[in-house]
């Protein structure tokens, strides 16, 4: 009975978990395609960022729900990673240099403070996940 109450609780937070990263990846995707859209010259190396981390976001989201697989886990745990370095080199260059980022330019600025700091925290929560799920993966 025990098993079932943890694997329904492990999978609840596995959908929140999904959920929370659909939702930045629509953020990320709208907010890069009207930076890139409108005002690509003002700032192309930010707003570049902005669409890398929507494209991590979207992949993310489609490897968590497909994660029970061993290839979409290990692309999950990729894609996690990826995210995780990115919003630490960005979020520190924001604020070590500031030009660098045209203010609050990327979803990764000052390690997600636009987003509440959700894309400091995700990471971190998504790895946690993937590896309690580890022993779950399938071939």
């Amino acid at each position: 009975m025990s098993d079932t109450r943890t694997s329904r609780r492990v999978t609840g937070v596995g959908t929140v978990l999904t959920f929370v990263y659909a939702i930045m990846a629509l953020g990320a995707t709208g907010r890069s395609f009207v930076q890139i859209a409108e005002r690509f010259s003002d700032a192309p190396i930010p707003y570049l960022l902005s669409a890398a981390s929507a494209v991590v976001y979207i992949l993310a989201t489609v490897a968590l729900l497909l994660s029970k697989s061993r290839t979409w886990y290990r692309i999950a745990w990729v894609a996690v990673m990826f995210e995780l370095v990115g919003v630490l080199v960005v979020g520190t260059l924001s604020v070590v240099s500031p030009d660098i980022f045209h203010a609050d330019a990327t979803v990764w600025s000052y390690y997600g403070s636009g987003y509440y700091w959700i894309p400091l925290v995700l990471p971190v929560v998504g790895l946690a996940y993937l590896y309690s799920q580890r022993q779950k993966v399938t071939a």
